[in-house]
């Protein structure tokens, strides 16, 4: 493994932390980057297998910050072994495991066993998030130094916000003292009590509850706030709303140290997705309708609001996408839209989906790629996300031009619960290299629809 040497030859090069986009070649020895060369010589030095990436994209391995690997506790739902290999087919070397497991990720001993699991079954680079609060219960907060020093790379509680105000400040202060991010699910849950998708005239067309985007808004703020107070580094994770923008733009513009993510789906669908005909408008509510694979949290907003976070990527006052991958088995969707569980399937399609956005000119492809590497990497303050030399070998390769149908079915995940089934998208990671090893290569049987 160690000895391999590989040229990565022909390609577009996309480093956006080096400022590289280029025809060039990348050369991979003993695992690590060696070199991008000034321009593709279409050769590869004596001894170098060859992997010619001509018409493609080259990228550094993305890099997410919200994954959901259900493993330890909820394993019928994902597993480290079909989590890792879920993102590399997805173009994803790097993914952050979120604490909501069973047992939660508040103790040095499950941090380590999660660690140890994924340095042994995985088929990518696994960061483990730690606990906020003991349980997740919101009353006691974790041990965040024996944390810190298990190798978490932050502290959330998930979909569990903390809504003590002074245990967020508490928890903030020592974050500060650590490096760490505090990444706080943005929800008054008193204010969204009993929504199940966003409030506005598609849920009262549905007859749903809905959840007022003040629930995010409210909760974003005030994290901000006390991250101002305490000089912590705050992470708002999955924003979706225009009033959530202002009040981050503001917090940049007076020095909070504060950095946020986008989902792919907060970037591609809203609230008409609910109706069951990807994002059609009916004339009438079908059999079709209530899509219970739309649910999430936060849920699937506005139009507007959507522009309004496309736009915001774009100009880099929102720092970076994560995926927010949740996985869940059919019971978990297959019922009302009441019962169902939230989240999205995501990992698989996060590239493709948001590539969308490049062809009619919303978001440049150097900047997406740069909102799935150098930003991400630059808030986990690794050398990850960039072919610098000396980094790991970590790359994605992209066919800009390969369109293909979403069927959940042949997804690498245990889960199928993505409301793309049956979409045709277009450009796809075609090969996932990791540490100088391949882990996904789209082949021609792959092409034909077999599960690699």
């Amino acid at each position: 493994m160690a000895a391999r040497k590989l040229a990565i030859t022909g390609g577009r090069v996309i480093d956006p932390a080096q400022g590289i986009d280029r025809v060039a070649d990348v050369l991979i020895s003993n695992g690590k980057i060696e070199e991008v060369t000034e321009s593709s010589s279409g050769t590869a030095p004596e001894g170098y297998e060859v992997l010619d990436a001509s018409g493609k994209i080259v990228s550094p391995g993305f890099v997410d910050l919200h994954t959901h690997l259900r493993d330890p506790g909820q394993e019928w739902k994902e597993t480290i072994v079909t989590g890792t290999r879920a993102a590399a087919h997805g173009g994803f070397t790097t993914i952050s495991a979120m604490p909501n497991t069973d047992p939660v990720q508040d103790s040095a001993a499950v941090v380590d066993d999660v660690m140890r699991r994924s340095a042994a079954d995985g088929v990518v680079r696994v960061l483990p998030i730690g606990a906020i609060s003991i349980g997740q219960k919101g009353k006691q907060l974790a041990p965040m130094g024996e944390l810190a020093d298990s190798g978490v790379i932050g502290f959330s509680d998930d979909g569990n916000p903390v809504s003590d105000a002074n245990l967020m400040r508490q928890a903030l202060s020592y974050s500060a003292e650590l490096g760490l991010p505090i990444i706080n699910h943005a929800e008054d849950k008193k204010i969204g009590a009993g929504g199940v998708m966003s409030a506005g005239a598609v849920a009262t067309r549905l007859g749903l509850a809905g959840v007022p985007a003040e629930a995010e808004t409210v909760m974003v703020a005030r994290d901000l706030h006390l991250a101002d107070l305490t000089k912590a580094r705050v992470h708002i994770p999955h924003i979706s709303t225009v009033g959530s923008l202002v009040a981050l733009q503001s917090a940049k513009e007076c020095g909070v140290d504060v950095t946020a993510e986008v989902t792919p789906h907060h970037l591609t669908l809203n609230d008409e997705w609910v109706f069951g005909l990807k994002g059609e408008v009916p004339d009438t509510i079908g059999s079709e309708a209530y899509d219970t694979n739309t649910k999430v949290n936060p849920p699937l907003r506005s139009r507007a609001d959507v522009e309004a976070v496309i736009d915001a990527l774009g100009e880099g006052l929102i720092d970076i996408i994560a995926t927010d991958h949740a996985p869940h088995a059919d019971t978990d969707k297959v019922c009302t839209y009441n019962e169902a569980a939230h989240g999205i399937n995501v990992l698989e399609t996060a590239f493709s989906s948001v590539f969308q956005l490049v062809d009619p000119g919303k978001l440049s492809i150097v900047r997406l790629i740069e909102s799935l590497t150098a930003g991400p990497a630059k808030i986990l303050r690794k050398d990850l996300g960039s072919l610098k030399k000396g980094f790991s070998a970590d790359v994605a390769i992209i066919d800009p031009g390969s369109k293909w149908v979403v069927d959940p079915t042949l997804f690498e995940s245990k889960s199928v619960n993505s409301p793309l089934a049956g979409l045709e998208l277009e450009g796809r990671v075609v090969t996932t290299i990791y540490q100088g090893e391949t882990v996904f290569d789209l082949s021609p049987v792959a092409e034909a629809g077999a599960k690699q």
